[in-house]
Parts: structure tokens; C-alpha cells; sequence
């Protein structure tokens, strides 16, 4: 019997012993896809821009090492150092930084969601809905009303409907800049 197995067995007896409920310990594979899927994580964050980074909740020892791996050109060693960032990434917050990617990855469902809630924010303020304004505030603290008010009042203008496009269009950049997106 290897001594993985005998730890497992003395862990398993030990818990029968005291009436406690048996813990398995997670397989080697186990172990192996979680720290694979944290290097994926970590490649994807290396490919974002540095402004996009910049948002990303994470250590400045995860923010050093992604940035030593731009300067890297060769592909074994720039393997190496994505082992190296999935080893970094097991002390941080995995979730909030697989959250925060998902909102820039255009494809994932966070990301239309957000999309669709700009959108829809857009048409109340042209609406001149007075609910909408007081939502994005709420939600957003770095938000301007009074230059969102020129905006929508821009966008409302039909007199000119090339106007009124661009002035849509702007609102919609400003809604997606507080969003971060």
C-alpha cells in the first residue's frame, strides 16, 4: 500500500473511530485540472490590455508576474512562467478575478448582461425617464448627472436625426465607461 493510500486509510479509520463523517481528500487529478484551469485564467489575463488589467482585483505579486510575461518572447519559457503565475494565482481570489474577466470577454453571458442593461438605460434616458438617472447614480459613484442630463437632452433632439445618432451614441460611451466595460 503507498503511502497515499495508508494516510487515507489511517484518515478514514480515524473518523469511523469518533463517528465523524469521512473527508476524501481531492485526487491528484483533481488537484491537477484546478491548477490547469488557473493557468488558463492566468494566460487570459495576460492577454488583456494594461488598462483592462488595471480593473481586475488582484495582488502586485500577480500584477508583476503578468507583467514579466509580456517581456517574454520564447515559448518554453513563457510556459514555465504561466506555471509559475497558476502557482501565484492559488493565493488569490480566482472567482472575483474569473468574474471580473467575464465582464470583458464579449461573449460570455456577464458581459451581454451588462451590455443589455447600458442599452436599456440609454433608451430610458432618451425616454426622459427620471427612474433611470437616479438607478445609474445609485449604482455608480463616479457618475455625472448633470453631464449625463446634457447627453440624454442631446440625444432627445430631433430636429437633426445625425444629431441625435451621435449624441445616442455618446450617452451609450459614457454608460459603458461606468460600467467598466
Amino acid at each position: 500500500m503507498g503511502k497515499v493510500k495508508a494516510r487515507k486509510a489511517a484518515a478514514e479509520l480515524e473518523a469511523l473511530q469518533q463517528n465523524l463523517p469521512v473527508e476524501e481528500e481531492p485526487s491528484r487529478t483533481q488537484i491537477k485540472r484546478a491548477m490547469e484551469a488557473l493557468q488558463v485564467l492566468g494566460g487570459k489575463l495576460v492577454d488583456l490590455k494594461p488598462s483592462e488589467l488595471a480593473r481586475i482585483p488582484m495582488s502586485d505579486t500577480l500584477k508583476t508576474a503578468i507583467d514579466e510575461s509580456r517581456r517574454i518572447t520564447q515559448n518554453e519559457a513563457k510556459r514555465r512562467h504561466l506555471q509559475y503565475i497558476g502557482k501565484v494565482m492559488r493565493d488569490e481570489d480566482s472567482e472575483a478575478i474569473a468574474k471580473a474577466l467575464a465582464v470583458h470577454d464579449s461573449g460570455s453571458d456577464e458581459h451581454r448582461r451588462v451590455f443589455h442593461q447600458i442599452e436599456t438605460w440609454r433608451d430610458g434616458l432618451i425616454a426622459n425617464n427620471p427612474d433611470t438617472i437616479n438607478e445609474i447614480i445609485q449604482l455608480h459613484d463616479k457618475a455625472d448627472r448633470q453631464h449625463i442630463t446634457h447627453l440624454a437632452k442631446q440625444a432627445q433632439s430631433l430636429n437633426q436625426e445625425a444629431k441625435a445618432k451621435s449624441a445616442s451614441k455618446k450617452l451609450f460611451k459614457y454608460l459603458r465607461l461606468l460600467a467598466d466595460i
